[in-house]
C-alpha cells in the first residue's frame, strides 16, 4: 500500500501544472521594502520625481518556471507624494489623476516572459484614470532568500514609461509620459 501511495504522490506532481509549485508573495509595503515611484520632464529643463505611498499587492514567482509568475498590485493615487503640497494636490486634482474619482491604479499581469540572467518582461493590463490599457514592464530579478526572521524573500525593480494620452491623462508642464520606476520587495506567504 505505502508503494503504491508514493507511486501515486509521484504520478500526481508530474501531472499538477507547474504553477501550482511557484511561491506566492505578499509586498512588503509595511516594512517599506517596495516603492512605485515616477519622473515626469518639468518644461523640458529638469525632472520632477515622486511617488506613491499607499500601495499593496502580490505576486506568485518559481525560477524554475518563470512564465507561471503573477503580479496584482492595487495603488492609492490620492497618495501621491512629489514633496510639494500644492503640486500634489494639483496632480490629484480632475486636471491630473482626478483622484477624487479614481481613487485605484490596478496592474494584473497577463504573461511573464524570461529573458534570461533574471531578466523580466511583465505584460499586463493598468486600470488608471477610467483606462484600462496594455502595459510592459521591463523587469529584474534582485535576489532572493531566507532574512533574519525566518522569513524567505524576494525582490525585483522594474521600469515602464506611460503615455498619458493613452490613459486620458493632459501633459504635465509639456510632458506627455512618466516614467515609472517600481522596486518591489515580497515576503513568501
Amino acid at each position: 500500500m505505502k508503494k503504491w501511495l508514493t507511486t501515486a504522490g509521484l504520478c500526481a506532481s508530474m501531472v499538477l501544472p507547474v504553477s501550482a509549485i511557484a511561491a506566492d508573495y505578499a509586498i512588503d509595503t509595511k516594512g517599506a521594502h517596495a516603492s512605485v515611484n515616477f519622473r515626469v520632464s518639468h518644461l523640458g529643463y529638469s525632472f520632477t520625481q515622486g511617488r506613491f505611498n499607499t500601495f499593496d499587492g502580490t505576486f506568485s514567482y518559481d525560477p524554475s518556471n518563470v512564465t507561471a509568475s503573477k503580479v496584482n498590485v492595487v495603488v492609492d493615487t490620492t497618495s501621491v507624494d512629489s514633496n510639494h503640497a500644492d503640486r500634489d494636490k494639483h496632480i490629484r486634482s480632475d486636471d491630473f489623476l482626478n483622484a477624487s474619482k479614481f481613487s485605484k491604479a490596478t496592474f494584473s499581469s497577463t504573461k511573464v516572459t524570461d529573458k534570461g540572467d533574471g531578466k523580466l518582461v511583465i505584460d499586463g493590463t493598468l486600470d488608471l484614470h477610467g483606462k484600462k490599457m496594455p502595459v510592459t514592464i521591463d523587469a529584474q530579478f534582485i535576489g532572493g532568500g531566507e532574512d533574519p526572521w525566518g522569513k524567505e524573500r524576494a525582490g525585483f525593480k522594474g521600469t515602464t514609461r506611460l503615455e498619458l494620452k493613452d490613459f486620458g491623462i493632459k501633459e504635465m508642464a509639456g510632458a506627455t509620459y512618466v516614467d515609472l520606476d517600481l522596486y518591489v520587495e515580497g515576503i513568501k506567504q
